[in-house]
């Protein structure tokens, strides 16, 4: 009987996360993982994104430029892979957040007994991707139907310009938590006058707007009322905190 509940539950939750995932058109995969200490180390990125392709996903790493009809962030969801505590144990899972850092879906936790590195990691992910694999995805194309009928109305070269034009915040350089953007290859990192980098910001389609990783914690960078300000989700709740910035 207990075994019996425990099936039910599993397929329930695989059935209502395949949901959830179905509704993005592709996967950003990092280049570096928390736990890793160089770019793409034991190939562990190139892993993860040719078992997303294998799943049926669309992936792209976070350095690529994205082909056309992918500019909008959030038709996008952004991996991660994280390692787990375990004595003598090695455990990784993947975790899929959206564009405001909330988390749509979290796998299996994948194990490994190898003793090397290499070899443990990539056993724990191969199994990771076993309760991805039983998502079955397939793009739904929710998001994109909601914004073309959000976009339906008339686009003139004067609604363009609007949209375009976006007034930077102005930073208070008299701030003690005053940060300094420095460019990356694709967007910026803000260090502080340590200096210590405290955020990484990724580009996106819109320039008051930015996919923003703080602590390893993802989210996004925003410009409201002459301010940014650094959003996520914690406990399924959206928390926004303001960061005084200069670009």
């Amino acid at each position: 009987m207990r075994i019996k509940f425990f099936l039910i539950a599993f397929l329930t939750s695989v059935i209502g996360f395949s949901q959830s995932v179905n509704d993005y058109k592709a996967v950003i995969v990092p280049l570096k993982y928390d736990f890793l200490k160089t770019e793409n180390q034991y190939r562990l990125s190139t892993m993860t994104k040719a078992n997303l392709l294998k799943a049926g996903f669309q992936a792209f790493y976070a350095n690529e430029q994205l082909p056309a009809g992918f500019a909008d962030r959030c038709d996008l969801l952004y991996v991660d892979v994280k390692r787990d505590s375990g004595f003598l144990i090695t455990k990784l899972y993947l975790e899929f957040r959206d564009c405001y850092g909330k988390v749509i879906y979290t796998s299996q936790v994948g194990r490994s007994k190898e003793k090397e590195y290499e070899s443990a990691y990539r056993e724990s992910l191969e199994l990771a991707f076993v309760s991805i694999n039983a998502l079955n995805y397939k793009y739904n194309g929710k998001t994109a139907n909601s914004t073309n009928t959000a976009t339906s109305a008339p686009v003139t070269s004067q609604t363009l310009a609007a949209t375009a034009i976006v007034p930077a915040p102005v930073a208070d350089m008299t701030d003690p938590n005053l940060l300094y953007a420095q460019p990356t290859e694709n967007g910026y990192q803000l260090i502080d006058k340590t200096p210590k980098v405290v955020m990484k910001l990724l580009k996106t389609s819109r320039p008051d707007s930015f996919i923003a990783i703080k602590d390893g914690i993802q989210g996004s960078l925003n410009a409201k009322d002459n301010q940014w300000f650094f959003e996520y989700y914690k406990n399924d709740q959206l928390v926004s905190e303001k960061v005084v910035v200069k670009f």
